[in-house]
């Protein structure tokens, strides 16, 4: 046991000494590179499309990316100025990642950036790239020490979430002086998994505002009546209708409806993922509705929730993928249950579309009467179709049979005014 203790002891204190070495050395008055590179308009619609790439492929397929050299730091210093004023040049070698980041740092007493560059290699296309080099600033540090330190970062902090959900779907990755090319198995639990993870938003301190909001919807919500989804929406785009500014309102409009799928979608959520207690109401809770069932309420804002965090084609493809699992031995394939999805999609795309776009929702929902506002009535539409019957009338989602209906659903939405904010 003594052993044990003082080997854990080591690691620790190595952990430690890797750390302090990594801030002393790695941090400096200077960028390595500049920071705060500005993204042309274009320049942002091509990061996008290059980071929605995968959702193109359906669950339980197998797909392939290729990215240059030049898409790679695109996205790569679209994704980093989204959270500090950063740079980021990768290089492409035969099996190697050659990377240099230089980012912002807080007010400190040691220096205003954080540089380090590192290398990423593999001879066999069927393993992940492993580090084989690392610097904190000048100070070349084993690249296994260095591994070492990192994956424990990363095993103890919420980073691990996202390597696991960014590492399981691959099956090879090619590197060559070229390109980067990436095979992926999508199945649908990796992309619900993906979708509870990204669209729940935790670490966000302001979320705590629209949950004590919601706490105090629920609070006052009458248990004889039920609980509509707009009881909940309203109030919540009013509050960031309040906090927002042009700077600020996608954001707001995003933990406004993350706040609410946490609520609406809290069952599904906690098969994958816990939460703290504050940051979900632990009050007596009320199923929500729309027109008067409680799927609908959770596929509208589940769909306007991965929409506003990752995209729609995500939600698309996510909902139908859902109805033709329910049509093969669930509840049925739903043309109902398919246009909430849509629905939600479109709220979440045109509230995260733009600023302006953002402000508009904002005061629009804020003047919501009822449901019927954000969601047509979808009640007509077939349902609780199996698998046989299902091919029967529409042969696959492909069809024109079928898209003729997929349609119909779209104008329906579109007939919609709160709609027309673009």
């Amino acid at each position: 046991m003594k052993i044990l203790l003082r080997f854990v002891l080591f690691l620790s204190g190595l952990c430690l000494l890797l750390c302090a070495l990594f801030v002393f050395f790695g941090v400096s008055d200077q960028p390595d590179i500049a920071v705060g590179w500005k993204l042309t308009h274009d320049d942002v619609v091509r990061a996008q499309k290059i980071l929605h790439e995968g959702a193109k492929t359906k669950p339980d397929d197998i797909g392939s990316i290729e990215l240059t050299q030049p898409d790679l730091n695109l996205a790569a210093n679209y994704l980093l100025n989204r959270y500090s004023k950063s740079a980021v040049n990768i290089e492409l070698r035969s099996h190697v990642l050659r990377f240099t980041v230089t980012t912002t740092l807080p007010k400190n007493s040691f220096g205003e950036y954080l540089n380090i560059s590192f290398r990423l290699g593999n001879d066999n296309p069927n393993e992940l790239p492993t580090l084989t080099k690392f610097k904190a600033g000048k100070l070349l540090l084993p690249a296994k020490l260095a591994g070492f330190v990192i994956d424990t970062i990363i095993q103890n902090t919420s980073l691990k979430n996202y390597v696991i959900l960014a590492t399981r779907p691959i099956k090879t990755i090619t590197i060559d002086p070229e390109k980067l090319s990436i095979s992926y198995y999508s199945s649908m639990d990796t992309m619900i998994q993906a979708r509870n993870f990204l669209t729940d938003g935790t670490e966000n301190p302001d979320l705590d505002i629209y949950q004590k909001k919601l706490a105090e919807i629920i609070a006052q919500h009458n248990p004889n009546w039920r609980l509509s989804l707009a009881d909940l929406l309203k109030p919540l785009f009013e509050l960031a209708l309040q906090r927002s500014t042009l700077e600020n309102a996608i954001e707001e409009n995003k933990l406004a409806i993350i706040a609410v799928n946490n609520y609406v979608n809290r069952k599904e959520t906690k098969k994958f993922f816990s939460f703290p207690a504050s940051n979900l109401t632990d009050q007596t809770r009320y199923p929500t509705f729309l027109y008067k069932r409680i799927d609908l309420a959770q596929h509208f804002i589940g769909s306007a929730a991965i929409t506003a965090s990752v995209n729609g084609q995500i939600a698309k493809v996510v909902g139908e993928e859902k109805e033709l699992s329910d049509a093969n031995g669930g509840s049925g394939f739903s043309f109902i249950d398919l246009a909430a999805d849509k629905a939600g999609t479109k709220l979440g795309e045109i509230a995260t579309s733009s600023p302006e776009n953002a402000r508009k929702i904002q005061q629009a929902m804020a003047n919501i009467k009822d449901y019927s506002d954000f969601m047509p009535d979808p009640t007509d539409l077939p349902e609780h179709m199996n698998d046989a019957e299902f091919k029967q009338r529409y042969q696959s989602i492909d069809s024109l049979v079928y898209q003729a209906l997929s349609n119909q659903i779209d104008a329906r939405i579109a007939a919609i005014p709160l709609y027309h904010q673009d």
